[in-house]
């Protein structure tokens, strides 16, 4: 019997369209993810896709999480939280400090002189301390949390070696921990979200940033600054905490195995891996800036003892404020640093 080209090519439809619809028919769950940086950034290549990848594979392909970057569902970083409480969006990655004073018991983590630069030891410590910080992440389900590599100096005009070099200048703070670490340096500090750094840094607006080196590359922050600056032994001031968080409702409507999924892909091997990632994307980073001419400033010992004195007031005003409150700040800061040494000691 002779096949006709038309009889092959119905053939070819038909198998297409039955494959397509078993596809469809596998991944019975699918999310949303917003977040608010570009689909090159290494927070989304090198973190976000090869986490929803291996809850994806956990599920047995039964779960498709769709990445939506650059805010591109709409809004603007700040409202990510809302979107996700609000089940506009089913997951978030997101900054806590867009939101300031919404994670009270989580800035413990941010704080100078607690976070000393390993970032795998804080991620874990946050990860054993998730019961004492539960309370801040009402109506969602904590997938991960994780720190950056700190927040350094990124400067145009100066050179720091001091905290008396920072009087008067203006500042870009990530959080309202980090706006205190500004003030308590002499500094003023100007409140908004990462991408908007460069515009403010060309205008003027501010004359540096504290921010980490990571994000150098995705925002070209070597054109726009002179002098990247940190303390001895990766010692940063201060550090900022993000969430990957699910809708609560559509956590608690999904079966236990595909909630399995999800537990599996974001145990503490993963938090430790997150601040790995993050470690090497920083040293990638400062490579950029150096590589552009800019100057890499490691203070010496005697020159970060100075900066960590100047903080640890900080510390001191984060127990006070968040006490107001009704919480255990100073015991969240000793425990943090316990665990956090133990983490550190144990890498």
């Amino acid at each position: 019997m002779r096949i006709t080209r038309t009889v092959r090519a119905a053939f070819a439809a038909s198998a297409f369209t039955l494959c397509a619809a078993g596809l469809a028919a596998a991944q019975e769950y699918t999310f949303k993810l917003h977040q608010p940086l570009s689909a090159q950034a290494p927070a989304q290549t090198q973190m976000l896709e090869p986490w929803a990848r291996q809850v994806e594979e956990n599920s047995g392909g039964r779960v498709k999480i769709e990445i939506f970057p650059a805010m591109t569902l709409g809004g603007r970083p700040p409202e990510l939280i809302n979107q996700v409480r609000d089940g506009v969006v089913d997951l978030i990655w997101t900054v806590n400090g867009y939101t300031p004073g919404l994670f009270p018991r989580s800035e413990v983590f941010e704080l100078p002189n607690v976070f000393e630069g390993d970032l795998s030891a804080a991620n874990l410590a946050m990860h054993d301390m998730l019961d004492d910080l539960r309370e801040d992440y009402r109506g969602t389900e904590v997938m991960f949390l994780h720190v950056h590599a700190g927040n350094g100096i990124q400067i145009a005009g100066r050179e720091i070696r001091s905290p008396a070099d920072l009087s008067g200048v203006s500042l870009r703070t990530p959080s309202r921990t980090g706006a205190w670490v500004i003030e308590a340096l002499g500094a003023t500090p100007v409140a908004m979200p990462v991408p908007e750094l460069p515009q403010a840094l060309q205008r003027g607006t501010v004359a540096g940033a504290l921010i980490p080196w990571e994000i150098i590359p995705a925002l070209q922050i070597q054109e726009q600054t002179d002098y990247q600056i940190e303390g001895e032994n990766n010692y940063r001031f201060g550090t900022t905490v993000f969430q990957v968080s699910m809708n609560q409702a559509r956590w608690d409507g999904l079966p236990e195995d595909i909630q399995q999924a999800f537990r599996d892909a974001s145990g503490p091997e993963w938090w430790a891996q997150v601040g790995e990632i993050w470690r090497g994307t920083d040293d990638f980073g400062i490579g950029v800036a150096t590589g552009a001419g800019n100057q890499h400033i490691v203070l010496s010992a005697e020159e970060t003892q100075a900066f960590r004195d100047a903080l640890e007031p900080v510390v001191e005003r984060w127990v006070a404020e968040v006490s107001g409150q009704g919480i255990d700040a100073a015991g969240l800061v000793e425990k943090a640093r316990t665990l956090i040494a133990e983490h550190s000691a144990g890498n």
